[in-house]
């Protein structure tokens, strides 16, 4: 009988032609990960990922979508055939390391109210810097712009331990995060107008209006290497941002700051878009000028979808924003 205190948990990895980060990054996952289910949820994959899979891993479970569901509807289907009552949501691209996994089920299993629980998630091109999915645990500001300890806009910080301590956060990162499967079920899952981007953060804030917590683990460490699905720099991911952080401010925010927060985002958005213009990136421009049209279009469904209670304090932690000073550790961009 295996007596791994994991044996209750599950790691989830969803997979779209990602054969070169199974190849890279699974044997250390199945090394570093005694006790626990793998599985895979391949979205559909029209590489040789399921090949490869039933060739060098047939123990792994794998389970099979006709498509590609994206990020929210393939984890939504995939967690409807894991049993474990734990799961880790686990990016394909992503590196563990020993003993990852046990700091993030005691925090999860110290209080019930604790819905999900992310590592500090780590670069790894720069294993010492934060990586931009996750880093020391995610926030908000006041007008809905995702940010975390550790990286704020492109700005990213070293690891030099001024996040060594568990707090609450506002979202855990879909990079690596620790959930009760029952939750997950209870929620609805992700909102799978999302597709992929910010889907987590959504799900997020919908289980902190319940009034559960998120919460940041830094004794489990792991290293993103970030772009699996799609890279840094592709204008879909810019649409699929600004597109859905739209319809999810629209979705959670109370109903006294759902006017003035999207009117002034409005404006804050075609400022961003300018500036992708004057940086010689039109593609990116006209990303945000289709993600504002698939808003508009989709706002009557949205309004649909509101509901709920709300935490009275949501923005307790968005001065951070203001206050911190990253220049003290900033690490080399990426190019």
């Amino acid at each position: 009988m295996n007596k791994s205190p994991a044996y209750d948990t599950a790691v989830a990895l969803l997979n779209y032609n990602g054969r070169h980060w199974l190849e890279k990054f699974l044997p250390v996952l199945l090394k570093n990960t005694p006790g626990a289910h793998i599985y895979v949820i391949d979205n559909g994959s029209t590489d040789d990922s399921r090949t490869f899979l039933a060739e060098h891993f047939p123990d792994v479970t794998r389970i099979d979508l006709d498509r590609n569901y994206g990020f929210a509807g393939g984890y939504n289907r995939g967690l409807k055939k894991i049993s474990e009552p734990y799961v880790v949501l686990l990016n394909t691209d992503v590196e563990v390391s020993p003993g990852w996994l046990e700091p993030l089920r005691r925090r999860l299993l110290s209080d019930e109210n604790i819905a999900a629980v992310q590592p500090k998630i780590l670069d790894y091109h720069h294993k010492d810097c934060f990586e931009y999915a996750g880093a020391a645990g995610g926030f908000l500001d006041f007008f809905g712009y995702p940010y975390c300890r550790g990286r704020i806009g492109d700005v990213r910080e070293k690891d030099a331990g001024q996040y060594d301590r568990s707090y609450d956060v506002h979202w855990t990162s879909g990079a690596c995060m620790l959930m009760r499967t029952d939750d997950f079920r209870a929620s609805g899952g992700f909102d799978e107008g999302f597709f992929a981007h910010q889907e987590e953060i959504d799900w997020c804030w919908r289980m902190r209006r319940a009034g559960r917590r998120l919460v940041y683990e830094p004794g489990s460490r792991v290293w993103h290497a970030g772009g699996g699905s799609l890279a840094y720099g592709h204008p879909r991911k810019t649409f699929l941002n600004f597109r859905n952080n739209l319809r999810m401010l629209l979705k959670n925010l109370p109903a006294a700051l759902v006017f003035p927060v999207i009117f002034v985002r409005l404006f804050l958005d075609g400022a961003a878009g300018l500036r992708f213009l004057f940086l010689s990136k039109p593609a990116h421009t006209w990303a945000v000028v289709r993600a504002h049209w698939a808003f508009y279009a989709s706002i009557p469904a949205y309004m649909r979808k509101r509901g709920g209670k709300y935490l009275r304090r949501y923005y307790e932690h968005w001065l951070f924003v203001l206050m911190s000073k990253p220049e003290k550790y900033v690490c080399p961009k990426d190019k």
